[in-house]
């Protein structure tokens, strides 16, 4: 087994460990210090680090492993490293905010299924590799939340359409209602942020800038914020509401259908947001959206469930964005239009994007998934329309004689196994559990396996089977072209 030293500087972190490999000793071994400069490899008695996850400003993140679970559930540990020229009031700020987190998922975590579990908090006292001193770490292990965050999506596939953002929105605003209504404030909204585990379910992460609401009456912000998605009252140090969430939630979603920073959509001359041109999205979410980000907060919704009350009052079609090969989407209700002219309270004049602050840093709960992996529910497009109809008719070509012959082969009859076995085919496209470059290995190894195998041709040869396979597969393509450019001349013809 290969464990990954946690000591910052070690310069051979990877250390090998062939004996852990067998289950008996991995529970029972005492500890195994690092070959390189013999920092402790086991934390807390039972969390091996296997790989790094990131490192940013106040620390880093490893995937490790619990061995005193039955299948070793794996787990983050997050290590609290502030820089070295981080002293007095601000190293004690730091550091607080990283026992802060730890507090938070304890109390949150086990209640709400889209908040990560702690499993632990510890600190480590380990001499220096010189052993002259010894040096402090502090740890929180939570739940590993196997996934893709936002701003990787993002930077992955391109602008999200109208339908996925809605969804986000949606998503986030429930976990918004429920830490808001247990007094705290997240106050690091952002696309980083929030990751979207394999199976859809969206988690919110990186609790360390919580500010509970029993700590104090004024409820005053600190300095600690990240950049852009920040509302003015929060980067001033003044007082943070549920709102401040609001406005981050909002820039966010802004930066997910644009596609670009914050810094880009905001108009520092002018003290406004300037989102809309090149995104279709209905009005309705348009006003939604404008009033999240209203730079003063009387102006926001004043609470999650709010808005989550306005976006149930329009219906709109999951059609995504143009450019991405897809028509605009439809208004199936609409709604009265928002008012968005509520009094304006005195406060401090609007702000231009700020320059860059300490910030917390980034989870990274898992490491990135592979690219081009579709997002779960998201609707397919023209291409995948095509590219699937003909692995369908290819695959299944294939696989209906692979059938047959197995069907043939076990006295049964004949159509039944590759009946079930196109049924299967096309569920796991539908699932998305096949796509991409599934699409060209499958038929590889299918042909592959039946030129190995005869008796699985149903009495063609290779060159004929493959030759059938192609054919279909191209009346496939065929006719999903046409059925596809009368759905979408269908669609563009409706008032």
């Amino acid at each position: 087994m290969e464990v990954y030293c946690t000591r910052p500087g070690c310069d051979r972190p990877r250390n090998e460990f062939p004996d852990l490999d067998h289950p008996q000793t991995l529970v029972s071994v005492g500890q195994k210090f690092c070959s390189r400069c013999g920092m402790p490899q086991i934390l807390g008695g039972r969390y091996l680090p296997i790989r790094l996850l990131g490192q940013g400003g106040f620390g880093a993140a490893y995937l490790a492993i619990d061995r005193y679970t039955p299948a070793t559930r794996k787990c983050v540990v997050k290590q609290f490293l502030p820089p070295a020229d981080l002293q007095g009031d601000r190293l004690a700020l730091a550091q607080s905010l990283f026992v802060k987190e730890a507090a938070v998922l304890e109390s949150l975590g086990h209640e709400h299924p889209q908040i990560p579990d702690l499993f632990a908090f510890f600190p480590l006292t380990v001499p220096t590799p010189t052993g002259d001193r010894t040096q402090d770490y502090f740890y929180i292990v939570q739940e590993f939340i196997d996934g893709q965050n936002l701003e990787e999506e993002l930077a992955d596939q391109g602008p999200f359409s109208e339908a996925e953002t809605r969804i986000v929105l949606r998503e986030v605003l429930k976990v918004l209602h429920f830490i808001h209504d247990r007094g705290a404030i997240h106050r690091d909204i952002k696309p980083s942020n929030l990751m979207r585990r394999r199976d859809g379910r969206l988690f919110l992460l990186d609790f360390g800038s919580v500010r509970l609401a029993a700590q104090g009456s004024n409820n005053q912000s600190t300095s600690i914020y990240s950049t852009g998605f920040a509302p003015p009252e929060q980067v001033t140090g003044g007082m943070v509401f549920p709102s401040t969430d609001l406005y981050s939630l909002g820039v966010t979603c802004l930066v997910l259908l644009t596609g670009q920073a914050p810094e880009t959509l905001y108009d520092s001359f002018q003290g406004q947001w300037r989102w809309r041109s090149g995104v279709t999205v209905s009005d309705e979410l348009a006003v939604v959206l404008d009033r999240l980000v209203q730079l003063t907060p009387n102006q926001r919704f004043s609470s999650a469930q709010e808005v989550l009350a306005r976006l149930d009052q329009v219906t709109i079609l999951p059609l995504v964005n143009p450019g991405a090969g897809q028509p605009s989407l439809q208004i199936l209700s609409v709604p009265p239009k928002l008012s968005t002219s509520q009094p304006v309270a005195a406060g401090p004049a609007p702000l231009a994007p700020h320059p860059p602050a300490p910030t917390q840093p980034q989870p990274a709960t898992s490491p990135k998934p592979s690219k081009g992996k579709a997002r779960s529910g998201t609707p397919f497009s023209t291409r995948e329309w095509i590219s699937h109809s003909l692995f369908t008719g290819v695959q299944g070509t294939l696989i209906w004689n692979f059938g047959q012959s197995l069907g043939q082969l076990f006295g049964i009859e004949a159509a039944v196994p590759g009946l079930w076995l196109l049924i299967i085919l096309v569920a796991l496209q539908q699932s998305r559990t096949i796509e991409r470059w599934d699409l060209l290995l499958l038929p590889v190894i299918t042909i592959g396996v039946v030129s190995l195998i005869p008796l699985l041709r149903n009495g063609l040869a290779l060159l004929e089977l493959i030759v059938l396979a192609g054919a279909i597969g191209l009346v496939c393509v065929i006719i999903t072209c046409i059925i596809r450019l009368g759905f979408l001349l269908t669609g563009r013809s409706r008032p």
